[in-house]
């Protein structure tokens, strides 16, 4: 005996939409309208909305309407968003009881600025203004944080500002000898490598002593200072902007505001300090390291002695070349604090936000220190320094 199958099969939605006389716009929903269904496209509704005239409606019919989920929610919602755009009234009296008040509820809220992507492309002359308009605001919020700073600085030297001696101690420690092994590595090959140029291109020409003024003169002047100054903008600055940035997400930040303790006291003028204190240490290190690597380089590819290497590196370097470099470290020390807390105190309040806070402390810092470093030589070509 065959087995009978009692279950309806599902029959085919579709969706009509029809204008009146009075100029309403009628649609009407018939079949299942199931998400596990063929659904037809809600394009002819919505052209059809487009072209109601003034003072037009738009009403239901869904009196052939059989089963629904969120299929049909999902296509109301459109001729919804549709009707709301173009400004005409919709009439849901021809809606299923419980479609109303689910159609209800998802327009209940207004949709947040900026929540929807959006697929239209603006003119170049459009992005041009808005990215114009984002470097003047992010230009003031500088200039703004800049100020407050030097608030706060003026505060430090007459004793009245609010932070904890130990975390200038901890930051200076953190800044200074836990950088040493870094920055002597890196400085350490940058020697080397100067002189291997050096010893290659020199050698030819019978002038391989002046191996040690090219590294000298190079670690301190330049190299010396502006790689101290790109390690430490991403060693310390990026730790400067994920711990302050930790701190805001945790509205650790705002409680120190409640407790009645500038953030700016608290948290920001120990940093600063602490690595413009620290960088210029650091370069002379870095300076010394160089030259060693250089030194080590031209023992073994020149026929030169220790004493001979010495005395022609303390005839090429002057007082005024490492102060000139060591001016160039304390001012990367400033740019690097600077944008590492900065950004810190920028961030926002998620994780992702976080780590957006951290690359800008590094990439802001890198750029700052290249176009000071640019502005600086400028200036002492002109001054003949």
């Amino acid at each position: 005996m065959a087995e009978t199958n009692d279950k309806k099969a599902p029959s085919a939605a579709a969706l009509q939409p029809s204008k009146t006389q009075s100029g309403d716009l009628v649609v009407a929903f018939s079949g299942d309208w199931e998400l596990g269904q063929t659904l037809p496209e809600t394009r002819s509704a919505l052209g059809a909305i487009a072209s109601l005239p003034a003072g037009g409606r738009i009403k239901f019919d869904t009196t052939a309407l059989g089963g629904w989920d969120t299929g049909l929610i999902v296509a109301l919602s459109r001729i919804e968003e549709s009707a709301n755009k173009h400004n005409i009234e919709i009439d849901h009296s021809g809606l299923p009881e419980g479609a109303a008040k689910l159609l209800h509820l998802a327009f209940a809220v207004g949709e947040r600025s900026g929540a929807k992507r959006s697929d239209e492309k603006s003119s170049l002359v459009i992005r041009i203004g808005k990215a114009t308009s984002r470097a003047i605001g992010n230009l003031k919020s500088s200039l703004a944080f800049l100020g407050k700073f030097m608030e706060s600085l003026g505060r430090f030297f007459t004793g009245k500002a609010n932070y904890q001696r130990n975390d200038l101690w901890v930051t200076m420690q953190e800044a200074g000898a836990e950088a040493l092994p870094i920055v002597g590595l890196i400085s350490f090959l940058i020697g080397i490598i100067f002189a291997f140029v050096g010893v290659i291109q020199l050698n030819k020409f019978g002038a391989g002593i002046f191996v040690a003024d090219l590294v000298a003169v190079g670690m301190v002047r330049e190299m010396g200072p502006i790689m101290t100054g790109i390690i430490m903008a991403g060693r310390t600055g990026a730790a400067f902007a994920a711990r302050i940035g930790t701190m805001k997400v945790n509205v650790e930040v705002d409680a120190l505001t409640t407790l009645g303790l500038d953030p700016m006291d608290f948290l920001v003028l120990p940093r600063v300090i602490a690595l413009v204190l620290m960088l210029p240490l650091l370069t002379i290190y870095a300076n010394a390291v160089g030259i060693l690597g250089g030194m080590m380089v031209s023992l073994s590819m020149l026929d030169v002695s220790a004493t001979q290497y010495w005395v022609q590196t303390k005839s090429a370097v002057t007082i005024g070349s490492i102060v000139t470099g060591l001016i160039k470290a304390t001012v990367y020390g400033i740019v690097i604090a600077i944008a590492g807390v900065k950004s810190g105190l920028e961030c926002g309040s998620s994780a992702q936000a976080v780590g957006t806070a951290t690359t800008s402390a590094v990439v802001s810092g890198i750029v700052w220190i290249i176009v000071s470093a640019s502005v600086l030589t400028v200036i002492y070509i002109t001054l003949g320094v």
